[in-house]
């Protein structure tokens, strides 16, 4: 089995193609996927957030479903529900859209928080209890969900705990005028998402996963990340920093940049180049600079010897 980045490169060339000028965040999130973390998009409507999600489905040849998250959606209507059969004289479960490897919760901050914590179960364990009975999730299994500004009308944030379940954090924004005219002047990119061949068997992608999980660490490169996750600690603007499981997460994000540049071990430009997306959203600040310029400033601050 082929377990080098080679038919990964060739799907974030495809991926290239529909979402023109993206390439940072398209490897972003398809190290997120090999890390086994699960992805948060946040921007205004219309900058390609679900186009992106059932792009990485298809080239990967994932099974896709994709909830639209709204104030009176129950969390029955994620996991599922049991219905009683009378041919059979017994109810009968129905699974619900989360049982699919590739979940994309759309605008999540619509719905309530009890709505959203039912995907929290799902997120962590890889599993859902419905009724007294717990159920495994197919694998792998990767949560994509896109949530617009807080700032926008009948939006609900995204509790603490909820925003620790996403491995990282991204924004696309709108495209570069080039991008953009590539984008006016050609197919519509839905088109071009109905022919992207997939790339990666389901098993080579377990198997590039746990590829991932073997990427060389050493002990120097484990205190870097000590000391980065430790001055997010000690911000004088910052509520509360990183946590360990933060860390945990910053390091497998370099793991699994590391692979998609062909090492097989992690240097410190690869820890550097997920720092914001893996730390920011889990950095509460108290002076209103945005969270993404609090990862900045940590970087700066911490030298890597």
């Amino acid at each position: 089995m082929n377990l080098s980045p080679r038919p990964l490169e060739a799907a974030i060339a495809a991926l290239n193609t529909v979402v023109l000028g993206k390439e940072r965040q398209l490897r972003l999130a398809l190290a997120c996927l090999l890390a086994r973390g699960h992805l948060l998009i946040e921007d205004v409507p219309g900058t390609g957030k679900t186009t992106l999600a059932q792009a990485l489905a298809r080239v990967l040849g994932l099974g896709f479903a994709r909830i639209q998250f709204t104030s009176d959606l129950l969390p029955a209507d994620i996991v599922g529900i049991s219905v009683y059969d009378r041919e059979q004289g017994s109810f009968q479960f129905h699974p619900g859209p989360v049982f699919h490897q590739l979940l994309l919760a759309d605008e999540i901050n619509r719905s309530t928080p009890k709505t959203q914590s039912a995907l929290l179960e799902a997120m962590a364990e890889g599993q859902v209890s419905v009724e007294g009975e717990t159920r495994p999730l197919p694998q792998p299994f990767f949560v994509i969900a896109t949530q617009n500004p807080s700032t926008q009308y009948g939006t609900f944030p995204l509790p603490e705990s909820q925003l620790d379940r996403f491995l990282m954090r991204l924004h696309l924004g709108y495209p570069d005028p080039e991008a953009e005219r590539r984008l006016l002047a050609g197919a519509n990119p839905r088109l071009r998402l109905t022919k992207l061949p997939r790339f990666v068997a389901e098993d080579q992608l377990l198997a590039l996963q746990e590829r991932v999980d073997r990427i060389g660490v050493s002990p120097p490169l484990i205190a870097y990340v000590q000391r980065l996750v430790q001055h997010t600690r000690e911000l004088a603007d910052c509520e509360h920093g990183v946590s360990p499981r933060g860390a945990l997460a910053l390091l497998q994000g370099a793991r699994a940049w590391a692979f998609l540049a062909g090492r097989q071990h992690v240097i410190p430009e690869d820890v550097q180049a997920v720092f914001g997306p893996v730390v920011a959203h889990r950095l509460q600040t108290t002076a209103g600079e945005p969270a993404v310029a609090a990862a900045r400033r940590v970087l700066d601050a911490v030298d890597v010897l």
